[in-house]
């Protein structure tokens, strides 16, 4: 083809792309069903994993828990079969013939496993369990996730490593294990649960924000491969939230001016939106959608801009409060121990 026409064809779909977006943004598109599919969530015991779990739980998706902690691990799974037996009783009111044969073996629809996903050998080996006694994975949501809060110079190497393992290595471990059947089917979706420290950093977060701009870079470069491959079967979601308020980051604040506008998320809302994003294939989720033009003026703006606008945000300290009240636990439990 004629460089110029092709430049040409290329022009008018981007100019497409944008159309399509904007169209999604005004049309809330028609969500995907997900019954009847094995759903596999990494750090399923609490947070986001939780909240992931019970929503796909509500769209009779077949659940894979996976959680370091077997105890909380096993508390969402009996949140899980409740909501499964709300389903089946309504099942003869709502539900056609097929989604009554998927209600009807609810208790079996549920399946616990305790992994370290930090752990690649142990993912494998998890992995496989998965394959032989559920079947092969459809969605994968990769969403544990650890932060040290440590100060870089206070922070002990294990630490460091333990959080890039978990934030960033895993999502290679367990992609590398589901993926080959997606591919040969080419079928699935994969979600990758990073932050919005994941698209721009802060002081005091070293080791947390390059593992989450690592799993960003992962997701992106995985996109790109798949495309590449004409495999438009399998979808992708990365999805980068602002702050939470699940406990992680407790005592993480802004300016109190400011705050009122930007507080922390609540999970239930960031879940939500999360799912809109994954069942209508969308390939990436920031929630505010302030998150966006945050990221758009930090590509554009020189350091020293974006330096100041940080403290006028109370940004460039925000983590030096949760960081502190980590310290002050971590001196607690040393002192009860008698360390």
């Amino acid at each position: 083809m004629n460089i110029l026409l092709e430049l040409f064809v290329v022009t008018f779909r981007v100019l497409w792309a944008f159309v399509l977006a904007a169209a999604k943004w005004l049309v809330r598109p028609k969500e995907k069903s997900v019954a009847g599919q094995v759903c596999l969530i990494t750090g399923a015991g609490s947070g986001l994993g939780r909240l992931f779990a019970l929503e796909f739980a509500r769209r009779r998706a077949l659940l894979v828990l996976w959680d370091i902690n077997t105890q909380s691990n096993e508390e969402t799974a009996g949140m899980v079969r409740h909501i499964y037996r709300e389903l089946a009783e309504a099942a003869p009111k709502v539900a056609g013939d097929g989604e009554k044969d998927v209600l009807s073996h609810c208790s079996l629809q549920v399946y616990t496993y305790t992994c370290d996903v930090g752990k690649r050998e142990n993912v494998y080996t998890t992995a496989e369990r998965v394959r032989k006694e559920v079947g092969e994975v459809s969605v994968l949501v990769n969403n544990a996730g650890v932060v040290s809060g440590h100060h870089l110079l206070e922070c002990p190497d294990e630490l460091i490593e333990r959080t890039m393992m978990v934030n960033c290595h895993a999502h290679f471990w367990t992609t590398k294990a589901f993926l080959p059947k997606m591919l040969e089917m080419n079928h699935g979706h994969i979600v990758t649960v990073a932050s919005s420290l994941g698209l721009f950093s802060t002081a005091g977060v070293e080791d947390y924000c390059a593992s989450k701009f690592g799993a960003v870079g992962f997701h992106e470069s995985l996109s790109h491969e798949l495309k590449a491959a004409e495999k438009d079967g399998i979808k992708t979601t990365l999805v980068c939230p602002y702050l939470v308020d699940t406990g992680m980051f407790r005592g993480c604040r802004i300016r109190k001016e400011i705050e009122p506008f930007l507080p922390p998320l609540k999970p239930e809302y960031c879940v939500k939106q999360a799912m809109r994003a994954i069942l209508t294939d969308q390939p990436m989720i920031c929630t505010p959608r302030l998150m966006y033009m945050v990221t758009f003026m930090k590509s554009i703006l020189p350091f020293e801009a974006v330096v100041c606008m940080y403290r006028f945000l109370g940004a460039d300290k925000c983590m030096y409060p949760f960081i502190a009240q980590r310290k002050q636990a971590t001196n607690n439990n040393e002192a009860k121990n008698g360390i």
